[in-house]
């Protein structure tokens, strides 16, 4: 297999994906909607990305490793590209983006107790009523309970071609 790797800190697109782990979809959707830089390109046509497009791709790949949506990575890289970042407003919307994700803690805690004490109802034989069932279908399931299955859950992002490593999408 031929190694397309243009030099020690030059690579082509598929050499970026396999340094960093993120497939060429996902690459072409940040080139696309602008978080990544247009990267030069040779006189055949190709594009060449430097150490910079690695480091920026790598922060993108942590920030969404780490549940930040697109938009909000998109607003940090703005910081760092106008150079406007004071780290007292990077901590500020950090600490935003850590409350949302321990109330969505929270919620997945409550469903997951309304979850082990539905399971517990069932003995698990081959009897034709199934009370998890009976329990998911009861209208009058008590107030807690009900009020957690309505509201909105945090529910796995879809798979897109656009995915980092296939497990998310490309926007937010």
């Amino acid at each position: 297999m031929q190694n397309h790797r243009l030099s020690e800190e030059r690579y082509r697109r598929a050499d970026l994906a396999k340094a960093t782990g993120c497939n060429l979809e996902t690459i072409r959707y940040y080139e696309k909607v602008g978080m990544m830089p247009d990267p030069p390109r040779t006189a055949a046509g190709y594009r060449v990305y430097g150490a910079r497009h690695v480091s920026r791709l790598r922060f993108i790949m942590r920030g969404r490793d780490l549940g930040f949506t697109i938009e909000e990575i998109r607003s940090l890289l703005a910081l760092i590209d106008y150079g406007t970042q004071t780290c007292g407003e990077v901590r500020a919307r950090t600490e935003r983006h850590l409350s949302d994700v321990r109330a969505k803690i929270a919620d997945l805690r409550r469903i997951e107790t309304v979850l082990a004490r539905t399971a517990a109802k069932c003995s698990g034989d081959a009897a034709p009523e199934c009370p998890i069932l009976d329990a998911l279908g009861h209208e009058a399931l008590s107030s807690s309970s009900h009020a957690i299955m309505a509201s909105p859950v945090p529910r796995p992002r879809p798979t897109t071609a656009n995915d980092d490593r296939s497990r998310e999408p490309a926007s937010a």
